[in-house]
């Protein structure tokens, strides 16, 4: 079963912390969509992803994840594609709208190989995360 809490904290903006708890697969990944959907309705700009209780994501649970990061570029009206894929290149970009805690090493390994790092800043605890936006 997936849950989700969430919670606006307050750093130097208005953090969106979705904590998710339950493995994310193809049979619940648009459950984690309309959630993420929801919160960018409901004004989300800067979002923080806990998976401090995350076991197993498949790649329907990574594109939704990829899927915000795009959202948000296009609510914050961030760099074009061009720049965006130069930056990546040279490792001179993480997004400053999406981060995600708590990640256990199976998922890190997942996060890594999948690219997401590269692009997505990966903290160990949730208060440092928060703070860090």
């Amino acid at each position: 079963m997936l849950n989700f809490t969430t919670r606006v904290q307050n750093a130097r903006v208005p953090v969106t912390v979705l904590s998710i708890s339950g493995d994310i697969d193809s049979s619940n990944f648009q459950v984690f969509q309309s959630c993420v959907d929801e919160q960018l309705a409901q004004g989300a700009t800067h979002v923080l992803l806990n998976f401090s209780e995350v076991k197993r994501i498949s790649s329907a649970g990574l594109r939704v994840i990829h899927n915000l990061f795009n959202k948000l570029r296009d609510i914050h009206k961030d760099v074009n594609d061009e720049e965006l894929r130069k930056k990546m290149s040279s490792g001179a970009y993480k997004s400053p709208y999406i981060k995600i805690s708590n990640l256990a090493p199976n998922l890190a390994e997942i996060f890594s190989l999948g690219g997401f790092d590269i692009y997505i800043e990966i903290l160990d605890d949730e208060a440092k995360a928060v703070a860090s936006f």
